[in-house]
């Protein structure tokens, strides 16, 4: 949150894809109401400015002709645009005016979220590491920190970049870099650059207090940190592109981040596997302008059981694609410490994530001639019932599972062998 524009851009963001719009918009328009609340609890302004946004078009810009006009996007050709805002390239011929779109201070935003926690008397604790989720029946029974153990009723995972290292949900980090310059001023006379502008993969938004943000690269880079020649030649080429006046001004500040970027780069939100764990992450590069919507629909989910059906759209399921695979399992029946009956079919259909089984892994086990790509190795004590183990090792998708029954007693009646209790013929 620190490292961000604060742009609160879903039309100059050209979104396509429809719930992601409807979730944008449905998120901008929280925003008048929520920093005024922010503002009210904390006495701190959130920087929240309504100005709009305006996409230059280059001359080897295209299309802006199959654009249709509407209330929310306006058409300036280069005199109108240049007398919007002066300066602009001279390779610009003109540009889209969204006016409804605007912009946040993402630093005085968080300034004032975390005095309106202190105020509400929320507990906040910093510099802590969240080692593990510890799971129990389906559900997360404690946190394991830095710090010690945590222990909840209910839970929300909003790691961003980290979700992947405690759930196996497909967050990535995607490295960006960002500058700040300092605009000059003149007593009496307003900043140079008076509108946000956003052009081909660069952003230029204008602080109250005279600094420029600049951004942002996008690399898919894994963890490489650190701010580079390359990125940052490349963030000022662009700028001076669009403004040149940019080229002679102060630079205050280098910084970068990572954005928690998924496969179809929307957001992970609502529900998990675990009946107590709600999701809140991946939300790449539009995480500040979902902040109230994110918070409004898991607050409504966590609290009251609502769920909007606008929540379906960002399911942690849609990365799953089921397909049938054959599971080998021996079709007999062994008792586990509990005396329970474990019964498993042979030949099980089960369907599975092919990000858990890959058909094509070189690493085999050959047994009797027959080869096997996946294996799980498991006990039979920590399940909560016979049906509960049967699920999870259907939902695994392995091909083999090794079961670890404790203590069998090969004399006593009801407890004989393994060797003598498997059908071999099967």
């Amino acid at each position: 949150s620190y490292a961000a524009a604060g742009m609160l851009a879903p039309m100059a963001e050209n979104i396509t894809v429809a719930p992601m719009l409807e979730l944008c918009l449905k998120s901008r328009w929280l925003y008048p109401e929520w920093t005024r609340k922010l503002e009210a609890l904390s006495g701190n302004d959130p920087g929240y400015l309504p100005c709009g946004i305006l996409a230059p078009v280059l001359e080897r810009g295209d299309g802006e002709k199959s654009v249709r006009e509407s209330q929310e996007k306006i058409w300036l050709d280069r005199d109108n645009i240049a007398f919007y805002q002066p300066g602009l390239g001279k390779s610009i011929i003109g540009g889209w005016w969204y006016p409804e779109d605007g912009q946040v201070d993402n630093r005085c935003l968080m300034r004032s979220l975390l005095q309106t926690a202190r105020s509400l008397e929320i507990e906040i604790q910093e510099g802590v590491t969240v080692k593990a989720l510890q799971q129990k029946q389906g559900k997360i029974d404690r946190i394991i920190t830095s710090a010690g153990e945590i222990a909840a009723d209910k839970y929300v995972l909003a790691t961003g970049s980290w979700s992947s290292q405690l759930l196996p949900i497909p967050v990535r980090p995607v490295k960006g870099q960002m500058l700040c310059l300092r605009m000059p001023h003149q007593p009496h006379e307003p900043y140079p650059l008076q509108r946000v502008l956003f052009g081909d993969n660069i952003y230029l938004v204008p602080r109250q207090d005279g600094r420029l943000i600049v951004g942002a690269t996008v690399e898919e880079v894994g963890w490489t940190p650190h701010n580079t020649p390359v990125g940052i030649q490349n963030l000022l080429s662009k700028a001076i592109t669009l403004y040149p006046g940019v080229a002679n001004w102060q630079i205050e500040q280098f910084w970068w981040g990572f954005r928690p970027g998924t496969p179809d780069e929307l957001p992970i939100l609502g529900n998990s596997p675990c009946e107590n764990l709600y999701l809140a992450t991946g939300h790449y590069r539009n995480g500040i302008l979902l902040a109230p919507v994110t918070a409004t629909l898991l607050a409504d989910l966590i609290l009251e059981g609502k769920s909007d059906p606008l929540l379906a759209h960002f399911s942690w399921q849609r990365f799953s694609h089921p397909t049938d695979k054959k599971m080998t399992f021996f079709n007999n029946s062994v008792s586990n410490d509990n005396g329970h009956k474990i019964s498993l079919q042979v030949n099980e259909t089960a369907k599975f994530s092919r990000s858990i089984v890959d058909s094509k892994n070189e690493d085999t086990l050959t047994i009797a001639g027959r080869s096997f790509n996946s294996r799980l190795m498991t006990g039979t004590g920590k399940y909560p019932s016979i049906a509960a183990m049967e699920q999870s090792i259907i939902a695994s998708g392995c091909e083999i599972v090794t079961v670890a029954v404790r203590r069998v007693q090969t004399k006593a009646k009801g407890h004989e062998g393994l060797a003598e209790a498997i059908d071999w013929s099967k």
